[in-house]
């Protein structure tokens, strides 16, 4: 089982960035060189996304990635949602050994950088709302990539 732990932005680095709301009126948070684009001929795609609520412990069967782009989850309504990511293998797979399971509030978002496995966004506590950017050329092979992790993985919290 892999625990799911509270996520700092030091831990979550290898895989992109956290993308806090401004805490003051007038202030403004900006995604620039965050946002990864790899592909001239593909364009911007903005999402808004509803996402069911899941329970934990929750039973991991897939990866995915966006090979030639970053992507963005915007936080609009949320208590809080479960993030999973992998680096790598030596085969090109998600190293499922290296999976790394976290729990974000829903006032924060996060950016992946391109071409990192992760599990798709899971919604904790109830159904939540995000704004999703993804950068996409329209032929959904060349987009995205899901994958079957080699074995079943359970996610769950910490005991209290």
């Amino acid at each position: 089982m892999i625990i799911a732990k509270e996520i700092t932005e030091q831990a979550f680095a290898p895989f992109g960035q956290l993308v806090r709301r401004p805490d003051r009126a007038g202030q403004s948070i900006d995604l620039v060189k965050e946002l990864a684009n790899l592909r001239d001929h593909a364009g911007a795609k903005l999402s808004v996304v509803a996402v069911a609520s899941t329970e934990l412990p929750l039973d991991a069967t897939q990866m995915e990635r966006h090979i030639h782009s970053s992507q963005a989850f915007i936080p609009v309504d949320c208590d809080r949602y479960l993030i999973m990511v992998a680096p790598h293998g030596g085969d090109g797979q998600p190293d499922a050994s290296q999976l790394h399971a976290f729990i974000v509030p829903g006032d924060l978002g996060i950016n992946y950088k391109p071409d990192t496995w992760h599990h798709p966004i899971t919604a904790l506590g109830r159904t939540a709302t995000f704004v999703v950017l993804t950068f996409i050329e329209g032929d959904k092979s060349k987009d995205e990539q899901f994958v079957s992790l080699p074995e079943i993985v359970k996610v769950g919290l910490a005991e209290a």
